[in-house]
């Protein structure tokens, strides 16, 4: 009987960072000007090229839209050579396109890859996140708490004050109330214009960032990336899919979702190993972003395994055409 291939994370992880790195290096010239859709269709287009030349039987579980609503990487889609191991990917050729064309900090292209059926089916819906670093408890924040009482509990586990604490939210109309709360408990803020993924990556290096938790409403693909990261840099997630209208809940029962108040832990997103590559496009907290030198491009690449628990940097000079 014929044995299907193995997913081998470590063989295939540096084509990853190939992939991400494609997609930084084709949105760079179209950093700071003002165009978020050409931006985002050139990453689109090179990251595709790219997976299309690894040996997987790929398909895209997170991704740009659902079919007929995106060009290309759509939800369902298969990429690949259409030989190798089945696996699950989730990404974002440009996780920050209003970030690009403001040229503004912590754009990334990022994507994520794991053996067939380890990763959410999460349908383009918002996702009610909250997001530690590692070192805490299981449990010690949860999303049944109030924002005051999360900024307590994390104090108290951190052994610090609530004003020692730095809060990373997305700065929307949404969020105002629990700003106010936030506030009102002492604690820091730190507001980001887009680009959750990142937001959430931050709580991870709390040292290096300066954000303890990351908490708030956003893309619901978007949650199921950033736990991608924190299943190999550590920390926790937890995730609520929230739903506007029937065409919303329609969407989760077609992925397979019958629960539809179920909380997400991180495991419960992401099941198996996976391997993560994120690139910068601009600079950021966590990556610098590209840099142009004569005749060359220099990228910097995230890659990190959570079966081993290794996190690469990687600096890749590609010659400009």
């Amino acid at each position: 009987m014929h044995k299907p291939p193995e997913f081998h994370d470590r063989m295939l992880s540096l084509g990853l960072a190939r992939v991400s790195e494609a997609a930084a290096i084709a949105s760079a010239k179209l950093i700071g000007r003002g165009d978020e859709k050409a931006a985002d269709q050139a990453a689109v287009d090179a990251m595709r090229t790219q997976l299309n030349q690894l040996e997987i039987q790929g398909v895209v579980v997170i991704g740009e839209g659902e079919r007929d609503e995106a060009p290309m990487l759509y939800i369902g889609e298969e990429v690949g050579s259409g030989e190798g191991p089945a696996v699950d990917i989730a990404l974002d050729p440009l996780e920050g396109t209003t970030l690009t064309a403001k040229d503004m900090p912590n754009a990334l292209a990022v994507i994520a890859m794991g053996p067939r059926g380890s990763m959410l089916h999460a349908p383009d819906t918002y996702m009610r996140k909250l997001a530690i670093g590692p070192g805490y408890e299981d449990g010690v924040v949860t999303l049944a708490m109030s924002p005051t009482e999360r900024v307590q509990a994390l104090a108290k586990a951190k052994g610090c004050e609530p004003w020692n604490i730095t809060v990373c939210v997305l700065e929307r109309p949404r969020h105002e109330d629990m700003i106010a709360e936030l506030r009102a408990t002492g604690c820091a803020i730190r507001l980001i214009t887009d680009g959750d993924v990142a937001g959430v990556m931050h709580c991870a290096e709390p040292d290096q960032t300066g954000i303890d938790m990351y908490m708030g409403d956003g893309g619901a693909p978007e949650g199921v990336l950033a736990a991608a990261a924190l299943k190999c840099m550590g920390g926790q997630i937890f995730g609520q899919l929230l739903f506007r209208n029937d065409d919303e809940r329609g969407r989760a029962a077609k992925a397979g979702i019958t629960d539809l108040d179920r909380i997400y832990t991180r495991d419960e997103m992401v099941t198996g190993d996976v391997i993560f590559a994120a690139t910068g496009v601009t600079d950021g907290s966590l990556l610098p972003g590209i840099k142009r030198e004569v005749g060359y491009l220099t990228t910097e690449t995230l890659l990190m395994r959570s079966k081993t628990g290794s996190v690469r940097r990687m600096s890749y000079r590609n010659p400009r055409d």
